[in-house]
């Protein structure tokens, strides 16, 4: 008997999820309560209640070979980082290569999602969607939650005494659409997230002056790395993620720092963070600060009538607009008892279950914060869930669900939605029997396992084997430097490249990450 699961939202994560659900069998219906396709992605003029809103400018984080669909590579014409709009114009080839729209019900609204009377024996759900003013219910066998955590806009106005009296104007980051209203203004914007740094950097180039405030700093990551590649291409690679775990804490972090303040030295930028931070991404920060344009500033302690005063006792005056960067809250009111969302933090085995359900029916998609590209991890999530709605893979117990949450809060107790990229994976790739086997591959295809191994960890990687294995893996990880290159060649210069100093400079880096502390210890005893 086919299985009829609802999908709740149809972006990225929604898109993925009706794909899996089809590869594996199951009947998907799909509730996007917007017009179209795309969530967070698609720039709209007026911010829409519930979904997060970018500006036109926006440019992603995550380079095409890192964030693509695992069995859909993006075109080798496409620009590494993507403009919003060529996020788009990727999702709708997705969805009209796999025909998902056809799955879609759009302008509906989930309104409740609960469990049967039933339930314990069937794990169905009662939905009860409304569309056009019209309620309607249906039953399903299991319910996948595609919303993300990009939902309510995080507006943290008590914490900042003083606010209620300012005469200038504040807004949310998710208000911000252009800086031309800016011109020739005084502006402050809080938080120095990716969202703060880009509307810093954006903002100057109108603004008489910008001032970012920050409470604890940030790491700060250049989109391009080593011989121009992509950050997240040199970074993300499973030789660095070995190294990652027989190293120390402390001497991967002295790596990366020394690293990251090669470029610039964090610290003279009034950036350096007092603790691990989640890092952010932005090629031109350090350029408006040396040129004056964004002066970086700490905490603010209290807002005037005209201005601001800060922790460290100063204060700016003549400020005319204030935009927190402060980041989103996410709730799931339709679901009522379900799930309990507290302070911004849900109890989920591996970020995707409720540990407490007597049938494991529901799921949550895309709710992490990934070091690395989200649009991949959704989709491994997916196929997961899938095969546990099928009861192809059996959820521990109950208490040792709970055992496995509660160690990962104890690992990264701030950001309790974050993971690690390869590691986080690798780990859901385990329960789902698609992880490649690196000592098969080093045997019996040892140019493969190299670029696996040595290359970044493209999420063509885990196609090669198990449940929803692809044809085509094995030639899009091979061919996939190509696709990096292949929109950077717009004028022929002639090729001077020796085709092995890429891999040879990957093999010394991560040496390096090896020898760096090693030697910096040896120094300091």
């Amino acid at each position: 008997m086919i299985k009829k699961i609802a999908v709740i939202g149809g972006g990225s994560s929604g898109l993925c999820t009706i794909k899996c659900c089809l590869d594996d069998g199951l009947e998907p219906t799909c509730f996007e309560r917007s017009e179209d396709i795309g969530g967070l992605w698609r720039f709209k003029k007026n911010p829409e209640e519930g979904r997060a809103s970018i500006y036109k400018s926006v440019i992603i984080n995550t380079s095409k070979e890192m964030m693509c669909f695992s069995d859909f590579p993006i075109p080798d014409e496409f620009p590494n980082y993507m403009h919003n709009s060529k996020i788009m114009e990727y999702f709708r080839m997705y969805a009209d290569h796999f025909d998902l729209l056809k799955y879609i019900r759009f302008k509906t609204t989930v309104v409740s999602v609960t469990k049967r009377p039933d339930f314990s024996s069937t794990g169905q759900w009662d939905v009860v969607t409304e569309s056009e003013g019209k309620q309607e219910s249906a039953v399903f066998d299991g319910v996948m939650v595609c919303s993300g955590h990009h939902t309510n806009a995080h507006l943290p106005l008590d914490s900042f005494p003083g606010i209620e009296k300012f005469k200038g104007r504040y807004y949310h980051s998710r208000d911000y659409k252009s800086p031309q209203e800016f011109s020739e203004k005084r502006v402050i914007v809080i938080g120095i997230g990716n969202s703060g740094g880009d509307l810093a950097v954006e903002l100057s180039h109108e603004a008489d002056q910008v001032f970012l405030s920050t409470r604890r700093g940030a790491w700060v990551l250049n989109r391009v790395e080593e011989q121009g590649y992509p950050v997240d291409i040199v970074l993300t690679t499973r030789l660095k993620a070995f190294f990652k775990q027989v190293l120390t804490t402390s001497m991967v972090n002295q790596w990366a720092e020394n690293r990251l303040n090669a470029r610039f030295n964090h610290a003279h930028y009034g950036l350096r963070p007092q603790h691990s931070q989640h890092p952010t991404i932005n090629d031109d920060l350090p350029n408006r600060i040396i040129s004056g344009k964004v002066l970086v500033k700490p905490n603010i302690r209290e807002f005037t009538e005209t201005g601001a005063i800060f922790e460290d006792g100063t204060r700016e005056e003549d400020i005319d607009a204030v935009f927190f960067a402060t980041g989103y809250s996410f709730s799931f009111p339709f679901l009522q008892d379900c799930v309990k969302v507290v302070e911004n933090q849900v109890s989920l085995y591996k970020f995707i279950f409720p540990p407490h359900l007597e049938k494991p029916t529901l799921a949550f998609i895309g709710l992490v914060q990934p070091l690395g590209a989200i649009m991949p991890i959704a989709e491994l999530q997916s196929r997961l869930a899938t095969q546990v709605f099928k009861g192809l893979i059996r959820l521990p117990t109950e208490s040792d669900m709970m055992a496995d949450i509660t160690q990962k809060k104890d690992e990264i107790p701030r950001h309790t939605i974050q993971v690690d990229y390869v590691e986080y994976m690798d780990e859901l790739a385990c329960l789902a029997g698609v992880k490649p086997n690196l000592l098969s591959l080093f045997l019996t295809d040892p140019k493969l396992a190299m670029e696996v191994f040595f290359g970044p960890c493209t999420p063509y990687q885990y196609r090669l084997r198990g449940p929803g294995k692809w044809s085509g893996a094995r030639k899009a990880i091979l061919t996939q430097r190509e696709r990096i290159i292949k929109p950077l060649k717009t004028r022929p210069v002639g090729d001077y490249t020796h085709h092995t100093s890429v891999l040879l400079g990957q093999t010394l880096t991560a040496l390096l990450l090896v020898a760096w502390p090693l030697a910096s210890l040896g120094t300091s005893a």
